[in-house]
């Protein structure tokens, strides 16, 4: 089963079309790496900030043991951005059509399956349930045979995961595993760069690899001044090589 465009991903080709990378900001409450990621801050104000800034599109991390999220935390960010009209993707540990159903409930565009938590199988019918439901499924890979499967797939919208996430992101990946697979993603689907973009340079790496856009947590929560970070990592996008 394939799938068309949806409000998310317009949402990043329009940001493209003005010449940019799109930058996906990730509302991350605390990162098994780092720490709390919050100190003292509200998310969902951040969220606003965010969306007021000109970020096309937010992403929610809504696992509560390792991340510190919630489901009730993308309902509010949702509800919070929906007047700048800014999607929200749904980032989670999702593996049952239970999960999918409390995704479109709470109002987000998108949702994150990912390739390597989960069987081929289930998968598969996760993304068609996605589908079914309204949302965009976002398919993470992270191994060529994960892209080969997000193409037998159909998927429109695919994500390289530059660090492990079976062990929580716990290690130093960069995008140099995007550039790595870039050249094997399907013709007309849209790649998004995540995780280990830590600067200005580690975007145009993405963006040279062919990237739309890229997610990035860590380093806006960390960074002096959240939104000359986000300007910062909004690189202009080139000709792939």
């Amino acid at each position: 089963m394939s799938i068309g465009l949806g409000r998310f991903s317009s949402a990043i080709l329009s940001e493209n079309e003005r010449g940019f990378t799109a930058v996906i900001p990730d509302i991350k409450c605390f990162s098994p790496k780092e720490g709390d990621l919050l100190l003292g801050r509200d998310p969902v104000e951040t969220a606003k900030y965010l969306a007021d800034l000109g970020a096309p599109v937010l992403s929610v991390v809504t696992e509560k043991s390792n991340f510190g999220g919630s489901p009730e935390l993308l309902r509010d960010i949702v509800n919070a951005v929906k007047h700048a009209g800014v999607p929200v993707l749904r980032k989670d540990f999702i593996t049952t059509e239970e999960q999918l159903i409390e995704t479109a409930r709470l109002g987000a565009a998108a949702v994150l399956l990912i390739c390597a938590i989960t069987d081929e199988e289930n998968l598969r019918a996760l993304y068609e349930k996605a589908i079914q439901l309204g949302l965009e499924p976002f398919v993470e890979v992270c191994t060529k045979e994960e892209l080969e499967f997000a193409k037998k797939l159909g998927a429109k919208l695919i994500g390289i995961n530059n660090r492990n996430i079976v062990t929580l992101e716990l290690d130093a990946g960069n995008p140099s595993r995007t550039t790595d697979l870039a050249a094997g993603m399907p013709q007309g689907a849209l790649l998004v760069s995540e995780s280990g973009i830590l600067s200005r340079d580690d975007a145009k790496l993405a963006a040279a690899a062919g990237a739309n856009a890229v997610l990035v947590g860590t380093a806006l929560w960390k960074a002096h001044d959240m939104g000359a970070m986000y300007q910062s990592l909004r690189v202009e996008r080139g000709n792939p090589p």
